[in-house]
């Protein structure tokens, strides 16, 4: 199946705004890269970089929500899915080079005090990913409001773990933050369901 030219101008800003953040990451060269001209790139985003990055945060959004919620549906206890999450962040950062970590987190970081749609798209991506998280703990017995507090607590620690993993180049980071946090998912005391 061929990929449309939208697809390829967000596909491929995803990737550079993971790598180089949104300040680094120019108009020209998200031309390059999806192999799309800058009339394209105009046409399908009258808003120009803000409004492809936009488009691309909320692409990155999906592609970690959907790994995330494979690692959650993996196993039925949430301690070890959270440790199989870490583990598949690990290995695919190491994969990559160590370049392709959270595709959000060089962009939320740049927009720090901003109140603009690329924000905006960012803090919806976290707190998507929490609501992941909390639906778990919530389907596993956990009190709604642990529940919520520790979702917060497992994304904060995933996402700086993973900064961590890069600036490092090792999966350490990630793999202690999984066991870790697997061990006070566990302190909480409530069994999770059976298969």
């Amino acid at each position: 199946m061929q990929t449309s030219t939208r697809d390829r101008i967000v596909v491929a800003t995803a990737r550079l705004l993971q790598r180089q953040g949104y300040v680094g990451t120019g108009i020209k060269q998200i031309a390059t890269e999806s192999q799309a001209t800058l009339g394209s790139i105009y046409h399908f985003f009258p808003g120009g970089k803000e409004a492809v990055a936009v488009a691309a945060i909320r692409h990155g959004e999906q592609e970690f929500a959907a790994l995330l919620k494979e690692a959650l549906d993996s196993e039925p206890d949430p301690a070890d899915a959270v440790v199989s999450c870490t583990r598949q962040l690990a290995a695919g950062l190491k994969e990559s080079g160590w370049v392709d970590g959270c595709p959000v987190t060089a962009a939320a970081l740049e927009t720090l005090g901003a109140d603009s749609e690329l924000q905006k798209a960012c803090a919806d991506a976290l707190n998507g990913w929490e609501r992941l998280v909390r639906d778990k703990l919530l389907g596993c017995g956990f009190p709604a409001g642990d529940a919520r507090e520790l979702a917060t607590t497992v994304i904060s620690a995933i996402e700086g773990a993973e900064v961590t993993a890069q600036v490092n180049r090792s999966e350490e980071p990630l793999l202690a933050a999984g066991r870790q946090l697997a061990r006070l998912v566990r302190s909480y005391g409530i069994d999770p369901p059976r298969r």
